[in-house]
């Protein structure tokens, strides 16, 4: 006895679920590659300044040189509870979420690359209820936007991450601004299309897309009844908001 196949929707539908897959797969390996590079500058400091301190005699050689350490240290544990933090994110259901604490885990863990490429990060986090929201797939979408904006600006420019309430359409809004060259406005309604991409490849760091990066972004906000929109000028730069709906007082108490 023949089974019928998947219908055409039942296709799609498993194919959207690969490249959300694809697309997690991505993003933990861009935090894993961040986050390795990040432990190995904190363990190179630790260890020329042990050097130093046991090299010298002096007092005020071996201070600098346990300041520096402990700083690092300090640096280190920043970055361990920020990926902890995304851990305890990987639940895989909507919970009352609050929108500044992945905005801030996030910024730990690429605070080195923005610095490396001169860029001034500006946070407006305002206080807001509680966003509902699987924490881990906003912060891939967040990750995602961030690099993006980096990408986009070069080397020298700005980024400002903003979190507000907007009580009248009752959601919490997260902004990604950039101070990049902007994208072009008849390329703006293909950007959020699959395999679309700005990009002509990798950049000096080795990132590139595939075009995947924003179809999957567009995909998670519009799962959680959420809504993304882009507002960009040429040489002027990009904004990305995401709006997320308010946790409802049921769903606080569940």
């Amino acid at each position: 006895m023949n089974h019928p196949g998947p219908t055409p929707a039942q296709e799609i539908q498993m194919l959207r679920a690969q490249l959300a897959e694809a697309q997690k797969l991505t993003a933990l390996g861009q935090l894993l590659g961040t986050t390795t590079h990040e432990f190995n500058n904190i363990l190179m400091t630790v260890l020329n300044y042990a050097k130093m301190g046991l090299r010298h005699d002096d007092e005020p050689t071996r201070t600098k040189a346990l300041t520096k350490i402990l700083e690092a240290s300090q640096r280190a544990a920043q970055v361990t509870q920020s990926v902890l933090g995304m851990a305890r994110n990987r639940q895989g259901r909507k919970e009352p979420t609050q929108l500044q604490e992945l905005v801030q885990q996030c910024m730990v863990l690429l605070e080195r690359e923005m610095s490396k490429y001169r860029i001034h990060v500006e946070l407006d986090l305002q206080e807001t209820p509680p966003a509902i929201c699987d924490g881990n797939q906003i912060q891939q979408v967040l990750l995602n936007l961030l690099i993006n904006a980096r990408q986009a600006i070069g080397e020298g420019g700005e980024v400002r991450v903003r979190v507000a309430h907007d009580p009248a359409s009752g959601t919490v809004d997260l902004m990604v601004r950039d101070s990049g060259k902007g994208i072009p406005q008849d390329q703006l309604p293909r950007i959020f299309d699959p395999f679309f991409s700005t990009k002509s490849g990798p950049d000096a760091s080795g990132k590139g897309g595939t075009g995947l990066g924003l179809s999957a972004c567009k995909d998670i906000v519009e799962a959680h009844q959420g809504r993304i929109r882009v507002e960009s000028t040429v040489g002027r730069g990009t904004a990305f908001t995401i709006k997320l709906p308010v946790a409802r007082r049921s769903e606080h108490a569940a």
